[in-house]
């Protein structure tokens, strides 16, 4: 059975090597940045999964999933991501106070419950945040998706997904009126520091160029 921390390794690494870059590999500098733990932290932590045949490593190689690690990851990814999902729909929480209630019930070892949660929650694609949520034979998702920064100006675009999960981001862009679904048109892009001025619900708003790689859209 594998430890919490051994679990948000491998989410950490799926959501980096196949969401995040589709290269299937990852540096270590870059996942131990994504767990906000250092370098060496993460080095020893890898050698315990390599021995558990859950991830490919090498010192000052690239690291990748195997295809038990893939499986594993993918079913954290999974219960995090219906436990949000319930939280939003079922009991009110808002888009920015789900994820870490989320985090502490993901590790629930409980394929029934997940399996029956699913099912309650009529087997949704999506998460709150617009990320896509694996089926139970793991299978999900995994699109290509553009930011707003990529956007072009004098298009509309729907607001499908946000890469920023964080309280302070989805307070942020909340309270800017943008949200999954959010219709937004790109009235004027500025080269001078890359930020951007949208129309959306009929108001008139700027965003920099941080919160616009932040946001995923698609054309409408």
């Amino acid at each position: 059975m594998l430890s919490v921390t051994e679990e948000n390794y491998l989410k950490a690494l799926l959501r980096i090597t196949v969401e995040q870059n589709s290269t299937g590999e990852a540096g270590t500098n870059q996942l131990a940045g994504k767990l906000n733990v250092r370098p060496a932290t993460a080095t020893d932590m890898l050698k315990k999964l390599k021995e558990k045949q859950l991830v490919n490593y090498e010192k000052y190689g690239k690291i990748s999933l195997t295809p038990t690690g893939r499986d594993l990851a993918v079913a954290v990814i999974r219960k995090h991501r219906l436990w949000e999902t319930f939280l939003y729909d079922k009991l009110g929480f808002s888009w920015d106070e789900v994820h870490d209630i989320a985090e502490e019930l993901e590790h629930i070892k409980s394929d029934k419950l997940v399996d029956r949660l699913d099912k309650f929650l009529g087997y949704p694609q999506f998460d709150p945040h617009g990320d896509a949520i694996p089926s139970a034979d793991g299978a999900y998702v995994n699109e290509d998706r553009k930011t707003l920064a990529e956007a072009a100006a004098g298009k509309s675009y729907t607001i499908i997904a946000v890469k920023d999960n964080s309280p302070s981001f989805l307070q942020y862009v909340s309270q800017m009126g943008i949200g999954i679904g959010s219709e937004a048109r790109v009235a004027e892009k500025y080269d001078f520091d890359n930020s951007m001025a949208l129309e959306v619900d009929g108001r008139k708003i700027n965003i920099s160029d941080k919160v616009a790689q932040s946001i995923y859209c698609k054309r409408i």
